[in-house]
């Protein structure tokens, strides 16, 4: 898959799980993917303080990067 489509699959992916987070006040930005297997983002709002934070990272965003581009092995969040 060359970079360009597997990072539109990515923003596809983050464009599906937006609207939940924007609904408690957050948001989700793309920073980079690595070696076409990392996905680095950054949560926003109320979602950096967020005392789930990581299960959303891993149970929601995650998993919906994944089912729009199965090759990401993992995602991580970047603090500011």
């Amino acid at each position: 898959m060359k970079d360009i489509d597997l990072k539109s699959n990515v923003e596809k992916a983050l464009e599906e799980i937006r609207p939940f987070l924007r609904t408690d006040g957050g948001d989700i930005s793309l920073i980079d993917i690595e070696d076409n297997k990392l996905v680095k983002v950054q949560l926003m709002g109320t979602c950096v303080d967020c005392s789930v934070n990581q299960m959303t990272l891993k149970s929601g965003v995650e998993t919906t990067i994944k089912k729009h581009a199965p090759q990401i092995e993992k995602v991580v969040n970047i603090e500011a």
